[in-house]
């Protein structure tokens, strides 16, 4: 079960529409003599999902990954809950990725010589959790996503669907308070592609979390809160979901 205490945090947050859970300025990014962003804003509320769409090489991903703490920026402040990321790095900024972070990738990378229990509990043993109750949350967590029945076997042996709902259900384990997804869906047919993107919304109403997507599914994108369209490194406009 979720703690007394993540539960009142959870109210807390989603009961405060105007809570800013999110704050990048002014992202900058170079790789050599490529300027891949260009001085981009973003903000996030809590419980807000957001899409961020545009053309190959617009610069997607690289922010998805910085917002993340996947990268750094060159230039620029990303503060998450009310902390400012330039101050922790190392293990501090490891351990918070871990605790607050959840990430959702096109590939989903399960690791193949483990089973799915195996790989939705990895981040929580990371976080020095107790691993019968990490085994429990993820029991949970598969009743929730519909594959508590396949959490005894290994990656290859699920189909492409059941793989990427055990890699959400990892995501979650240690609840965090922000998810990114990178092309979640773009390795799933439109049958399964669809069912994530309503798993997503199911997500936010069940546990307030907000979700940072990139996608190119334009479906999953009109769903969403807000869409982002990037292009050349830049938010060209922001669309709000009426």
């Amino acid at each position: 079960m979720f703690s007394r205490q993540h539960c009142l945090a959870i109210l807390d947050l989603t009961c405060n529409k105007n809570f800013m859970l999110l704050i990048a300025k002014n992202i900058h990014k170079h790789y050599g003599d490529l300027h891949v962003l260009k001085g981009v804003d973003v903000t996030i509320q809590s419980g807000e999902i957001v899409s961020i769409v545009g053309a190959s090489g617009a610069g997607k991903s690289t922010l998805l990954h910085i917002l993340g703490t996947l990268d750094e920026a060159d230039e620029g402040s990303l503060i998450v809950e009310d902390i400012d990321l330039s101050q922790l790095k190392g293990d501090k900024l490891a351990t918070f990725r871990n605790e607050r972070v959840g990430f959702i990738f096109q590939f989903h990378n399960l690791l193949p010589e483990f089973t799915g229990e195996e790989n939705i509990i990895i981040p929580g043993l990371i976080a020095g959790k107790n691993e019968k109750v990490l085994k429990k949350r993820a029991e949970e967590l598969g009743d929730l996503l519909g594959v508590r029945s396949r959490l005894q076997h290994k990656p290859s042996e699920l189909s492409g669907g059941e793989q990427q709902r055990v890699a959400v259900a990892r995501a979650l384990i240690n609840n965090p308070t922000v998810i990114f997804a990178d092309e979640p869906s773009g390795n799933l047919d439109s049958a399964n592609a669809q069912a994530l993107h309503e798993l997503f919304f199911k997500l936010r109403d069940e546990f307030g979390q907000s979700f940072v997507i990139v996608t190119h599914n334009q479906s999953l994108a009109q769903m969403s809160d807000r869409m982002l369209t990037m292009q050349d490194g830049k938010i060209l406009s922001e669309a709000i979901r009426q």
